[in-house]
C-alpha cells in the first residue's frame, strides 16, 4: 500500500465514522473484520478514489451488509 492508498483508507474510515456517528476505531474494526480494505478498497482504489465520498460510503455499507458485519 502506498501513501495515497493509505490516506484514502484512513479518510474513508473517518467519513464512515462521521456518517455512523461512531468513533473511527469502531469503523476500522468492522472494515478489518470484513477485510474491506484488502479485498475492496485497495484493489479498486484506481476507480474509487475518483468517486464521491457519498458513493463510496454507500458501497462500503453494501459490502459490509453482504458480509453481515455491523458497527
Amino acid at each position: 500500500m502506498d501513501r495515497d492508498q493509505f490516506s484514502f483508507v484512513v479518510y474513508m474510515i473517518h467519513v464512515r465514522a462521521d456518517r455512523w456517528k461512531v468513533v473511527p476505531a469502531e469503523v476500522y474494526q468492522a472494515l478489518k473484520k470484513s477485510a474491506c480494505p484488502e479485498r475492496y478498497l485497495l484493489p479498486n482504489y484506481d476507480i474509487l478514489h475518483t468517486q464521491s465520498s457519498a458513493y463510496i460510503v454507500r458501497d462500503i455499507e453494501e459490502y459490509l451488509k453482504a458480509r453481515e458485519v455491523k458497527v
